[in-house]
């Protein structure tokens, strides 16, 4: 049980950082380049670079290579299924409300 607690602060601990938090949640949708992440998060691809060479590296993320870019997309089915839950609970429910507002707003 100590070795599951252990595996799991450390995901709980990556999922702290808003950056890789908000590019997980991006790769629920799919798998994405480097620079598509980067334009969805508004970050510059040195950056994204960085923060997916750490999720690489916790083993969350893996990567694929088509020509010149590299494809990125979750690695774990833990991870995945977390992410989805994430996803549906929080990001999912934040654009119905948004666009409700949006809709409610309008002439």
């Amino acid at each position: 049980m100590q070795q599951t607690v252990t595996e799991v602060s450390r995901l709980m601990k990556v999922l702290s950082s808003e950056n890789r938090l908000m590019i997980l949640c991006q790769l629920v949708e799919g798998e994405k380049s480097v620079g598509t992440l980067a334009g969805l998060l508004g970050m510059r691809d040195a950056s994204m670079s960085q923060q997916l060479s750490l999720l690489r590296k916790d083993g969350l993320v893996a990567t694929r290579r088509e020509g010149q870019a590299i494809y990125y997309a979750l690695a774990r089915d833990d991870v995945a299924q977390l992410m989805r839950f994430l996803y549906d609970t929080y990001c999912s429910a934040n654009r119905q409300n948004e666009e409700t507002v949006d809709n409610d707003t309008r002439p």
